[in-house]
């Protein structure tokens, strides 16, 4: 699991006939954008997919759109924590090799939300929502990092993440490279290092006595 991007399935819960649909829903939402991408998907198709009636799908999601932001929302719904390796370069590692897993996946879903994310604006502002649950959750890394005395007590933890993440999605989203797997370890280290040399810590306040 990414701190960006959600899990291929939804998370399962007890609900009754209402969970069920909105899982078989979600499920199928997944595996159309995986394999039509955004101009393929439509509610139709998602509806029979999932073997539910298309009023139903229509009526609780409205749109492609309203598929989608649940989808995205749906990825936050977990418990999902980066892991502890017991340093600042090995979680930032263990980070970026789970964001590069994720978007070389196949059928690529993660690609796919991110890129649909600019073609719908429900979907934009669910994928903004995730996207600061992810950094959230993330900012353990840092903290942990600063108690262990590897990096100053006022590191921006927001700023580190960006920039030891950013080479992932830049090289995979943008250029479209193949991947290339130091680049998780890479740019962990980029970053670890010039974190540790106070890059991305902030100011004291000033002292107005």
């Amino acid at each position: 699991m990414t701190p960006t991007a959600p899990r291929p399935e939804t998370l399962r819960r007890p609900g009754g006939r209402t969970a069920r649909i909105r899982t078989q829903v979600l499920d199928a939402v997944r595996a159309e954008l995986g394999e039509h991408g955004y101009d393929g998907l439509t509610m139709d198709a998602v509806a029979a997919r999932a073997g539910v009636h298309r009023a139903t799908v229509y009526r609780r999601w409205g749109d492609v759109g309203g598929l989608l932001a649940d989808v995205l929302d749906a990825a936050g719904d977990d418990d999902w924590q980066p892991s502890e390796t017991g340093s600042l370069q090995g979680d930032l590692a263990a980070l970026n090799h789970e964001i590069q897993a994720a978007l070389t996946a196949q059928p690529p879903i993660v690609a796919a939300l991110i890129a649909a994310s600019f073609r719908s604006e429900k979907a934009d502002h669910a994928q903004r929502r995730l996207w600061e649950d992810r950094y959230a959750r993330c900012e353990t890394i840092v903290s942990r990092a600063v108690r262990r005395g590897e990096l100053p007590p006022r590191t921006d933890a927001r700023r580190l993440l960006i920039a030891a993440t950013a080479p992932l999605y830049h090289q995979l989203v943008l250029l479209r490279t193949p991947p290339d797997p130091h680049l998780p370890d890479h740019a962990a280290r980029t970053a670890a290092l010039a974190a540790s040399a106070g890059a991305f810590a902030t100011p004291p306040p000033a002292d107005d006595t």
